[in-house]
């Protein structure tokens, strides 16, 4: 049976049994993929919280949905899991964006490194990256959003309070991340990722006084969105066999 088509939308946008879905997702919904009144849609908030509607009426600035059911919040294994990564140059972070969030990252945060080519972020870069990130979830059918945060410079992502979360950055040499996580057998997960020539000894020693675990991806050196993607989809899985326990 084909799923209908999903938008995303923010819960202030909801009021009862009626959303209003405007801006982009409009666009989307209306120019794009030219539904029609009477089309069903499906809908995700903010805060994951699932929806299942029908167009009433097209108006200037939005479409009025008929939400047909009350909603409902699916559990997620990766809700806890947040991705900090070195920002790359050009597409090659926008893939790293996209796919980051295909693979369940709940946050990504991009980060400013010493042995970064990127030393500034322009507000219209962030944008892309998080449209990317909302794009992301409707293919992937994620519950939310990816949240993409404002970029951090490395001294001040080490400084910030973690929730409880397990802490891990990747360094060459140091055990495998998979027998890291299982050893911790942790539910949520902070995973740093270097750029390409990874963090200086400085970053890791600070990292490392902070509580970062090191952990590493084998032998072979990799592209810093290969290693960060890599390493995510092993962390997810970890988190899943941990959640499954329950």
């Amino acid at each position: 049976m084909k799923r209908p088509p999903r938008f995303a939308i923010s819960s202030a946008a909801i009021d009862g049994a009626v959303a209003l879905v405007g801006g982009a997702e409009l666009h989307h919904l209306r120019d794009v993929m030219r539904l029609l009144a009477g089309a069903e849609v499906a809908l995700f908030d903010e805060h994951g919280a699932q929806y299942a509607g029908r167009i009433r009426s097209f108006q200037a600035r939005h479409a009025v949905i008929e939400i047909a059911a009350a909603p409902r919040t699916p559990a997620e294994s990766t809700a806890g899991l947040i991705l900090a990564a070195a920002v790359i140059k050009g597409p090659r972070m926008d893939f790293l964006v996209e796919k980051a969030a295909e693979l369940g990252a709940a946050e990504l945060w991009p980060v400013l490194c010493a042995r970064g080519v990127v030393r500034e972020v322009g507000g219209e870069r962030l944008a892309r990256w998080r449209r990317l990130a909302t794009a992301a979830a409707k293919q992937s059918l994620a519950p939310r959003a990816a949240e993409v945060r404002a970029p951090v410079a490395m001294r001040d992502l080490i400084r910030r309070p973690n929730g409880g979360r397990l802490c891990v950055v990747l360094s060459a040499g140091a055990p495998a991340l998979g027998a890291v996580l299982r050893e911790a057998r942790a539910r949520a997960l902070l995973l740093l990722c270097g750029p390409e020539g990874g963090l200086t000894r400085e970053e890791l020693a600070a990292a490392r006084a902070a509580g970062f675990l090191p952990a590493g991806l084998g032998a072979r050196r990799l592209r810093s969105e290969t290693a960060a993607l890599a390493a995510l989809s092993i962390a997810a899985g970890a988190l899943d066999e941990v959640g499954g326990e329950d």
